[in-house]
């Protein structure tokens, strides 16, 4: 088998695992509070994560760890996986699955307007607008096809599925600027996590075992959601020739990913979800498509 089409097939297999996500969320929840999925899928994608580390030799990156280093790994591991899945999995928990799925894929959007604050990108017009029509989709999904009413079915719900794009944004924006092996930074990143989530925990809800279907389901999550699946996914990046093919079959997730809370939550999708689906990704490929255009104009110049 070819490289490239070994990346495909990794990629496919990346995509299929994520697709679960939304169904495992929401059914895992209804054994579970999210604090308690939260500590229980972070343990689980860290056993994961360091036996990785340990079977291919990436427990030399682990040291020696600088003061940056440590202090790095601590700020990302506040956005992901503290504040990014505490946010969603209360989403989930609170609104139907088909908003909280949708509503989470505004994390591209997200990105494009920190990256035009705070790595001083330029936006374009084109860039501006793919933006709007992403945010119309948000609007279109949060009043069940309304958009001029204004009224929110849920206001906390749609403002927590949104929001975690905001962590999730940000977390890139650092991601991006660390430079250290991904594996093991992001193994540091989810062990400084755990000691929040843990923290949390104790001041909140406590520890309870939950139910056998919750057990499961966290340990579900925690190796195809955080695990496995990055693993897979920085697999795919590297085998690649083009980055760009493989990314952009992201897109068939959140389409699939409403097929499967159809079938295995019983959740009727609304029309409305997925006409605001269909904006928030167009507006994301209309941005891309804009940058795309920027690169080739700045290399004839």
């Amino acid at each position: 088998m070819k490289q490239q089409q070994k990346a495909y097939l990794l990629a496919l297999t990346s995509i299929g695992f994520w697709c679960t996500m939304g169904t495992a969320f929401k059914l895992t929840l209804g054994y579970v509070n999210p604090p308690l999925l939260l500590f229980m899928v972070t343990a689980v994608a860290i056993a994961f994560l360091l036996a990785v580390v340990i079977v291919t030799g990436r427990i030399k990156n682990l040291f020696p760890l600088t003061g940056k280093d440590l202090l790095t790994s601590a700020l990302m591991g506040l956005f992901n996986p503290f504040l990014y899945y505490m946010v969603l999995f209360k989403a989930y928990s609170i609104i139907p699955a088909q908003e909280a799925v949708t509503l989470n894929y505004l994390w591209p959007v997200m990105l494009v307007i920190f990256s035009m604050i705070f790595l001083r990108q330029k936006i374009t017009p084109l860039s501006f607008a793919a933006i709007l029509v992403s945010f119309a989709g948000t609007v279109i999904i949060a009043t069940h096809g309304n958009p001029g009413s204004f009224r929110f079915e849920n206001p906390l719900g749609v403002i927590l599925a949104a929001g975690s794009s905001i962590f999730w944004a940000s977390f890139w924006i650092l991601n991006m600027k660390d430079k250290r092996d991904d594996i093991s930074k992001m193994l540091m990143n989810f062990v400084f996590g755990f000691i929040y989530i843990t923290a949390w925990n104790l001041a909140t809800s406590g520890f309870m075992l939950p139910p056998l279907k919750g057990l499961l389901g966290s340990v579900y999550i925690g190796i195809f959601e955080m695990g496995l699946t990055f693993v897979l996914w920085l697999t795919t990046l590297k085998l690649s020739s083009n980055t760009a093919r493989v990314s952009n079959l992201v897109f068939i997730s959140p389409f699939l990913s409403l097929m499967l809370v159809s079938i295995f939550v019983g959740e009727k999708i609304l029309a409305s979800t997925i006409v605001g689906l269909i904006f928030i990704v167009g507006g994301i490929l209309l941005q891309a498509y804009s940058a795309k255009s920027n690169r080739n104009e700045d290399l004839t110049h």
